[in-house]
């Protein structure tokens, strides 16, 4: 059933600054998702003691929950999900206190891989069906490009921790935070040239982070961004342009 429009978002009693606010503090808000985005990104890139990488993949779990819960994830997604989270959470604690014993730098980036997979999935599901084109769903847009970049991050972590060639060839297998470094630079195709994957699969993954990330932008992040008229629905969307023809 197709969402209502969210009165309490962008309700026309409410002043922008304050409706700005309020999609970043309130929990079923994308603007929340964001914030735990770019929080996961800062731990991931600081954090270096050994019991770091189950605090991000904490963050993780509460981030994919909150996407789900906002993006009001189908039953069979939710399932999916909930499985997902609990072997998660598993593999965190179990990472903290047995980390050799379950060789979590293998099996850490595929759980997170297989988390950030669901959860833009689950936006993107959510965005289509809304019938308002509004602040959340711009947000809803920019928090999926986001939660696409540092999927593709983790499969090169998975795909460097599982093959037994470096990565990055003379340079290693990098660290966490290279990996980010070189999927945001794939993904927008910016392309330093100081991190390059030595072989596939991970040059085969590279460029389809590029396909991907640009096809993206093209077609959904551009689209939202350049219709986004506060207060209006789809249909009224549709009646406007059409008056601009």
């Amino acid at each position: 059933m197709p969402d209502i429009p969210d009165s309490e978002h962008e309700g026309p009693s409410q002043p922008r600054p304050r409706r700005l606010v309020k999609a970043f503090y309130s929990p079923d808000s994308y603007g929340l998702v964001l914030l735990l985005i770019v929080l996961t990104y800062v731990l991931s890139v600081t954090l270096t003691q050994t019991w770091s990488s189950s605090l991000v993949l904490a963050v993780q779990i509460a981030t994919v929950w909150v996407t789900l819960r906002t993006s009001q994830a189908g039953k069979v997604g939710r399932s999916v999900a909930g499985v997902s989270l609990v072997v998660a959470t598993l593999v965190a604690v179990g990472n903290l206190f047995f980390r050799d014993q379950i060789a979590g730098p293998k099996i850490l980036p595929v759980v997170s891989g297989f988390l950030y997979f669901v959860a833009p999935l689950s936006i993107a599901r959510h965005l289509v069906r809304r019938r308002t084109i509004d602040l959340q769903t711009v947000l809803g847009a920019i928090a999926t490009y986001l939660l696409i970049g540092m999927f593709f991050a983790f499969v090169y972590r998975a795909v460097g921790a599982s093959d037994a060639s470096a990565f990055f060839g003379s340079q290693g297998d990098g660290t966490f935070p290279q990996d980010l470094f070189f999927s945001f630079t794939t993904m927008t195709t910016t392309g330093y040239g100081n991190l390059v994957p030595a072989g596939n699969p991970g040059q085969t993954f590279a460029v389809f982070e590029i396909l991907v990330g640009q096809l993206f932008i093209v077609i959904a992040l551009t689209k939202v961004v350049s219709t986004y008229r506060p207060g209006r629905r789809r249909g009224d969307l549709r009646e406007f342009n059409d008056g601009e023809g």
